[in-house]
Protein backbone atom coordinates (compact mmCIF):
# COMPACT_ATOMS: atom_id res chain seq x y z
CA UNK A 1 0.00 0.00 0.00
CA UNK A 2 1.39 3.39 -1.01
CA UNK A 3 -0.13 6.31 -0.12
CA UNK A 4 0.77 9.66 -0.29
CA UNK A 5 0.12 11.83 2.68
CA UNK A 6 -0.77 15.61 1.95
CA UNK A 7 1.32 17.77 4.63
CA UNK A 8 -1.06 20.31 6.08
CA UNK A 9 -0.72 23.66 5.93
CA UNK A 10 -0.75 26.66 8.91
CA UNK A 11 -4.27 26.16 10.15
CA UNK A 12 -5.20 22.31 8.54
CA UNK A 13 -4.80 18.97 9.36
CA UNK A 14 -4.69 15.70 7.88
CA UNK A 15 -6.80 12.97 8.23
CA UNK A 16 -3.57 10.65 8.95
CA UNK A 17 -2.95 12.13 12.23
CA UNK A 18 -6.47 11.25 13.51
CA UNK A 19 -6.05 8.35 15.73
CA UNK A 20 -7.10 4.64 15.37
CA UNK A 21 -9.49 4.14 17.37
CA UNK A 22 -11.24 6.91 16.42
CA UNK A 23 -11.75 9.81 19.16
CA UNK A 24 -14.52 11.97 19.98
CA UNK A 25 -14.29 14.87 20.66
CA UNK A 26 -16.79 18.38 21.45
CA UNK A 27 -16.76 21.10 18.33
CA UNK A 28 -18.09 24.45 18.60
CA UNK A 29 -17.80 25.02 14.97
CA UNK A 30 -21.65 26.22 13.46
CA UNK A 31 -22.64 23.55 11.72
CA UNK A 32 -25.53 23.58 9.18
CA UNK A 33 -27.39 21.02 7.17
CA UNK A 34 -30.19 22.08 4.37
CA UNK A 35 -32.25 19.37 2.92
CA UNK A 36 -35.24 20.48 0.82
CA UNK A 37 -34.96 24.23 1.00
CA UNK A 38 -35.03 24.09 5.06
CA UNK A 39 -32.25 24.24 7.53
CA UNK A 40 -33.39 20.72 9.31
CA UNK A 41 -29.94 21.13 11.36
CA UNK A 42 -28.24 23.82 13.27
CA UNK A 43 -25.93 23.78 16.36
CA UNK A 44 -22.87 25.17 17.85
CA UNK A 45 -22.97 21.76 20.18
CA UNK A 46 -21.74 19.17 17.55
CA UNK A 47 -19.24 16.18 18.33
CA UNK A 48 -16.83 15.01 16.10
CA UNK A 49 -15.30 11.85 15.56
CA UNK A 50 -12.19 11.61 13.97
CA UNK A 51 -9.73 8.53 12.21
CA UNK A 52 -7.51 7.86 10.58
CA UNK A 53 -8.05 8.10 7.02
CA UNK A 54 -11.47 9.39 6.99
CA UNK A 55 -12.57 13.36 7.20
CA UNK A 56 -14.95 14.03 10.83
CA UNK A 57 -17.80 13.25 10.87
CA UNK A 58 -20.28 15.67 12.66
CA UNK A 59 -23.05 14.40 14.74
CA UNK A 60 -25.58 16.90 15.84
CA UNK A 61 -27.73 16.79 18.94
CA UNK A 62 -31.60 15.92 18.23
CA UNK A 63 -32.27 19.40 20.20
CA UNK A 64 -30.97 20.86 17.49
CA UNK A 65 -32.64 18.91 14.38
CA UNK A 66 -36.25 19.63 13.16
CA UNK A 67 -37.47 16.62 14.69
CA UNK A 68 -40.61 16.58 11.99
CA UNK A 69 -37.65 16.04 9.17
CA UNK A 70 -36.46 12.74 10.70
CA UNK A 71 -38.21 9.37 9.97
CA UNK A 72 -36.95 5.95 11.89
CA UNK A 73 -35.99 3.80 9.03
CA UNK A 74 -35.69 0.28 8.81
CA UNK A 75 -32.23 -1.37 9.26
CA UNK A 76 -28.95 -1.07 11.00
CA UNK A 77 -25.53 -1.54 10.92
CA UNK A 78 -22.24 -2.20 13.49
CA UNK A 79 -19.17 -0.45 13.66
CA UNK A 80 -16.35 -1.83 15.72
CA UNK A 81 -15.48 1.19 17.74
CA UNK A 82 -19.33 3.13 18.69
CA UNK A 83 -21.70 -0.18 18.77
CA UNK A 84 -25.01 -1.05 16.81
CA UNK A 85 -26.16 1.94 14.57
CA UNK A 86 -29.92 2.76 13.80
CA UNK A 87 -30.76 5.29 10.30
CA UNK A 88 -33.14 8.00 9.42
CA UNK A 89 -35.09 8.87 6.29
CA UNK A 90 -34.75 12.76 6.20
CA UNK A 91 -37.82 14.27 4.47
CA UNK A 92 -38.23 18.18 4.33
CA UNK A 93 -39.55 20.50 1.75
CA UNK A 94 -41.13 17.92 -1.10
CA UNK A 95 -37.97 15.45 -0.10
CA UNK A 96 -36.87 12.20 1.11
CA UNK A 97 -33.21 10.72 1.18
CA UNK A 98 -33.70 7.31 2.92
CA UNK A 99 -31.17 6.41 5.19
CA UNK A 100 -30.00 9.80 5.14
CA UNK A 101 -28.66 10.25 9.01
CA UNK A 102 -27.65 7.77 11.33
CA UNK A 103 -27.60 7.46 15.42
CA UNK A 104 -26.35 5.22 17.77
CA UNK A 105 -29.49 4.62 20.65
CA UNK A 106 -26.49 3.01 22.70
CA UNK A 107 -23.17 3.35 21.74
CA UNK A 108 -20.11 1.71 23.43
CA UNK A 109 -18.54 3.25 27.04
CA UNK A 110 -16.14 5.15 24.95
CA UNK A 111 -18.92 7.00 23.32
CA UNK A 112 -21.23 6.93 25.41
CA UNK A 113 -21.89 10.82 24.89
CA UNK A 114 -22.77 10.52 21.27
CA UNK A 115 -26.06 8.35 22.12
CA UNK A 116 -28.78 9.68 19.87
CA UNK A 117 -26.52 12.25 18.56
CA UNK A 118 -27.49 12.14 14.47
CA UNK A 119 -25.40 12.41 11.58
CA UNK A 120 -26.00 13.13 7.79
CA UNK A 121 -24.75 12.16 4.40
CA UNK A 122 -23.58 15.39 3.55
CA UNK A 123 -23.73 14.09 -0.61
CA UNK A 124 -27.30 13.00 0.15
CA UNK A 125 -28.20 16.60 1.05
CA UNK A 126 -29.25 19.56 -0.44
CA UNK A 127 -25.72 21.19 1.28
CA UNK A 128 -23.88 20.75 4.62
CA UNK A 129 -21.30 23.64 6.28
CA UNK A 130 -18.84 24.14 8.74
CA UNK A 131 -18.45 27.55 9.89
CA UNK A 132 -19.76 29.24 6.47
CA UNK A 133 -17.95 26.66 4.62
CA UNK A 134 -20.10 24.15 2.05
CA UNK A 135 -18.74 20.61 2.74
CA UNK A 136 -17.33 18.43 0.39
CA UNK A 137 -18.99 14.68 0.97
CA UNK A 138 -16.28 11.61 1.40
CA UNK A 139 -16.10 9.62 -1.71
CA UNK A 140 -17.61 6.93 -1.92
CA UNK A 141 -21.46 5.42 -0.91
CA UNK A 142 -20.50 3.98 2.82
CA UNK A 143 -18.68 6.75 4.73
CA UNK A 144 -20.47 10.05 5.64
CA UNK A 145 -17.32 12.49 6.20
CA UNK A 146 -17.35 16.13 6.14
CA UNK A 147 -14.45 17.37 3.87
CA UNK A 148 -13.34 21.54 4.78
CA UNK A 149 -10.21 23.47 3.85
CA UNK A 150 -9.24 22.56 7.12
CA UNK A 151 -8.60 18.85 6.33
CA UNK A 152 -6.32 17.33 4.04
CA UNK A 153 -5.89 13.26 3.19
CA UNK A 154 -5.93 11.63 0.94
CA UNK A 155 -9.46 10.02 2.30
CA UNK A 156 -10.66 6.36 2.12
CA UNK A 157 -13.73 5.96 0.25
CA UNK A 158 -12.30 6.09 -3.38
CA UNK A 159 -11.61 3.24 -5.63
CA UNK A 160 -9.07 1.24 -4.22
CA UNK A 161 -9.07 2.86 -1.03
CA UNK A 162 -10.91 0.01 0.98
CA UNK A 163 -7.55 -2.20 2.08
CA UNK A 164 -6.59 1.49 4.03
Amino acid sequence: MNIRRIEPAPGQESVWDYPRPPRLEDSDKHIQVIFGGVTIAETYRAKRVLETSHPPVYYIPPKDILSESLIAAPGESYCEWKGMAGYYTVAAGNKRAENAAWFYPDPTPGFASLRNYVAFYPGRMDACFVDGERVTPQPGQFYGGWITTEIVGPFKGDVGTMGW
